[in-house]
Order: structure tokens, then sequence, then C-alpha cells
């Protein structure tokens, strides 16, 4: 399994990052419609759909809604981001009432509904931070990969109460507080190196605190799902490291809500301050 995990990882790694740093424009969205298109196969059978046909006639009409909002110009539109924000509060109230309130989302029909919420906003914001330049979609990256690692050492070195123990109980509340305290030192770096200001530095870390309690949510969204479908991993497209949403569940939900915050807060008030791409 180790080396299945490594082999998958080598060439998976530098793919996903030239895939996200290195194309731009139409490439980019078509690179990122894929990750999603994939996301998109595993979430139908997260949702009960068990028939392959149909699975793919699913998975065919998300891809067509893309291709039509690539088209019109929908793809770089907020409307979706706030989708996604009132989205992701209806998922929160599902996760903490699991599994009293799962009458109100385990109908296949809803669950699919949940989908379309979930990762059409993502493949938006994808492209609204990339539209920006490189920075703030590495940003996004670092900060969810951060919260992980600072979550996964501090859950092992002090984790004693369950963040939601029914859903996963392997997460901590000492490991979300980790997460947050190395996720605030990342903003605070960004922000000196912008530099956007006491003012602009101290709505990053909020921003940045706000997502990293989100990218904890997809996480546990996630987890929800698959534990009602009593399935371990979404797929086994990844050899050894299981699906595309066991790798991309945390990003589904804190992309769209930091390009929201990053269009209505940080381009509104402290657009001159911002850098607005890397050189790739």
């Amino acid at each position: 399994m180790l080396k299945q995990r490594i082999i998958t990882a080598a060439w998976l790694a530098p793919l996903t990052l030239i895939g996200l740093f290195g194309l731009q424009g139409g490439a980019f969205a078509l690179f990122t419609a894929l990750i999603v298109v994939l996301g998109a196969w595993e979430w139908t059978n997260l949702a009960g759909v068990t028939r392959q046909r149909v699975r793919l006639q699913l998975v065919a009409a998300l891809a067509l809604l893309m291709a039509i909002m690539w088209l019109s110009g929908a793809v770089f539109a907020v409307w979706p981001l706030w989708l996604a924000a009132v989205g992701w509060l209806v998922n929160l109230y599902w996760v903490v009432r699991y599994p009293a309130a799962g009458a109100q989302w385990q109908a296949t029909g809803r669950r699919l509904a949940m989908g379309l919420w979930v990762l059409l906003p993502c493949w938006v914001g994808f492209n609204v931070l990339r539209d920006s330049g490189a920075i703030w979609l590495l940003f996004v990256m670092l900060l969810v990969w951060t919260a992980d690692i600072g979550a996964y050492f501090a859950g092992r070195r002090w984790g004693k109460r369950k963040l939601a123990p029914r859903v996963s109980p392997g997460k901590s509340w000492e490991g979300v507080i980790g997460g947050l305290v190395a996720t605030s030192l990342l903003a605070l770096a960004f922000a000196i190196w912008q530099p956007l200001g006491v003012a602009g530095g101290l709505a990053l870390i909020i921003i940045t605190a706000l997502v990293t309690l989100i990218s904890v949510l997809g996480d546990l969204l996630e987890s929800m799902l698959k534990r009602y479908r009593n399935i371990k991993d979404s797929s086994q497209l990844l050899p050894g490291h299981g699906g595309v949403l066991d790798r991309i569940d945390s990003l589904t939900a804190a992309i769209p809500l930091f390009a929201l915050l990053y269009l209505e807060v940080l381009v509104a008030r402290f657009a001159p301050m911002l850098v607005q791409g890397l050189p790739l």
C-alpha cells in the first residue's frame, strides 16, 4: 500500500502543480473542470446512484452546465460563490445534527443537489482566483495544507475533546485550534509580504480563520456521506489515495468561500495593496 501511495503521489503532485499554476484561461478552466467532473462521478455514488448509465448522464449534465457557464462568462460571476456560502451553512447544520437530521438530506435527489452547490462553486472559485493571478490561489492551497498539518500535530499531541465523534472520530477540537494557529501565522506572513497594512492584515487573518474552519467542514461533510453509504473511500481512482473527493474535500469548501471573501472584502477594500499575480 505504501509503495502504491508513493507511486501515485510521484505523478499526481507534479501534474497538479503544473495544472494549477502553469495553465491559464481556458486551459486552466478545462483542467479544473476535469477534476470537478471526476469528483462529480464519485459524488453520484455518495448520493446513492448505482446504475453506471445514470451516473454518466448526471456527470455529463454537470459538464454541459459548466461549458455553458464558461461560454457565458458566468464562471467568473460572484453568484455561484454566494450559493456556496448559503449551501455550506446548510451543510454545517446537517453535519452538526448528524444523524438526527439525516432524513432531511438522505434522499438521493437531495444529496445530488448538495453535490451541485458543493462542486460547481468550487470550480468557479478556482477560476476566479486564477484569473486574479496565481498568488491568492497559492495562498488558499497553502492554507488548506497548513491547516491539515497543524491539526494533525496538535491533535496527536493534545487531542482529547472530540470534534464530531459520530461523523469523524479522529478529529479533535485541539486539532482545529492547532490548524487555526498555523494558518493565522501563514496569513500574517502573507499580510506582511503584500503589504496590506494593519487593517488589511487583520482582515486577511479573520478571513483565513473562517476559511480554515470551513475547510474542516468540507472534510466532515464527505466523512458524513461516506459513513452513511458505509464506504471507506469515495472511489479508487487514485491508487493508494482513495478518490478525488478524498483529496479535495477540504478545498471544495475553502476555495469558493475564500474566493467570495477575496472579491467582497480584499478586492473591494484593499485592491490597491494587493499583488495581482505571480510570474507563472
